[in-house]
């Protein structure tokens, strides 16, 4: 850990939040909107988070280690998606704190299962708060009440918090309902520090994120990414990473026209890395083809979902 750890008073709060809901909800956006800085991927595909990812919010009052998870979902059933569900599950019961994110005025059988998994009735010491997001889309705010309302009688919700996470709207609000529930703690992190992963970890996410942005609807759900090489020379960081695919098809999809593709996804992911990182980055990247990794339970082990 780098830079000095908060003053970490007698009243100090430090405590673990998992941020939880059905794929596609805004928990990303959410967690980076709250930690100030982009540490988890994010697309208009659903399910694009595949692992925990902790992000740290410090305050003079409070340290917050939200857990971002993959959104929970039933429709497909490989070795993959397992892991990921496993995610959300062992999440639940590691935190000291559980948002729920649904969408505004949206609340179906996907939202539900997840409802399933929820601490019942408010287990000692494990609130649950439900953060309703995407308010700002609301044509009409009216609509609003009557569905906090409804939610209220879904389940015993320690608060109801409605949201913009991309916005930004009440996040405050979101912030103060959570630390109420946090243990007294010294904090973990050093005040600097807004995430426990890896540059080398993030480097493979901005890159699957690009993928999920710039191809179609199936391809970025049939790969995964892999950095090979991760040195750093004073500021430049150099990166040589690894897209892995399923089938042949799709690796000559993943390059493109004379590798147009590929380099677009390159540059992106490289400028996006040197905002992040704050250094020059020197990316190469390569599509390999194996097929069945996402049922092959030693990539997934070195991939690091298992």
């Amino acid at each position: 850990m780098s830079g000095q750890l908060p003053d970490s008073g007698f009243n100090y709060r430090t405590g673990c939040v998992a941020i939880v809901g059905r794929p596609n909800v805004g928990k990303s956006t959410l967690l980076n909107s709250l930690v100030g800085q982009k540490i988890s991927i994010t697309s208009k595909k659903s399910q694009t988070t595949r692992h925990r990812i902790n992000g740290i919010l410090t305050d003079a009052q409070s340290q917050f280690i939200f857990v971002d998870t993959p959104g929970f979902q039933t429709r497909h059933t490989n070795r993959l998606n397992s892991a990921m569900n496993r995610a959300v599950t062992q999440s639940l019961r590691d935190v000291d704190v559980v948002i729920l994110v649904i969408e505004a005025l949206r609340f179906d059988d996907r939202d539900k299962q997840v409802v399933k998994l929820l601490p019942v009735d408010n287990e000692p010491n494990k609130p649950v708060i439900l953060a309703i997001n995407k308010i700002d889309r609301l044509a009409d705010k009216s609509q609003l009440l009557p569905f906090l309302g409804k939610m209220a009688k879904e389940f015993t919700f320690s608060a109801i918090v409605p949201v913009s996470a991309e916005q930004g709207t009440q996040l405050r609000d979101l912030i103060s309902a959570v630390r109420s529930h946090l243990p007294q703690n010294p904090p973990m992190f050093s005040e600097d520090e807004v995430t426990d992963r890896s540059e080398r970890f993030i480097a493979a996410e901005l890159i699957r994120e690009k993928l999920f942005r710039l191809l179609g609807e199936e391809i970025p759900y049939s790969v995964s990414v892999a950095v090979d090489q991760f040195t750093t020379e004073g500021e430049l960081r150099k990166i040589h990473a690894s897209i892995i695919v399923d089938k042949a098809n799709q690796k000559a999809i993943v390059i493109g026209k004379d590798g147009g593709k590929l380099k677009v996804i390159a540059t992106q992911a490289r400028k996006d890395m040197e905002k992040n990182f704050g250094g020059t980055v020197y990316l190469e990247v390569w599509v390999k083809v194996k097929s069945g990794w996402a049922d092959n339970a030693q990539v997934l082990k070195n991939l690091g979902y298992e």
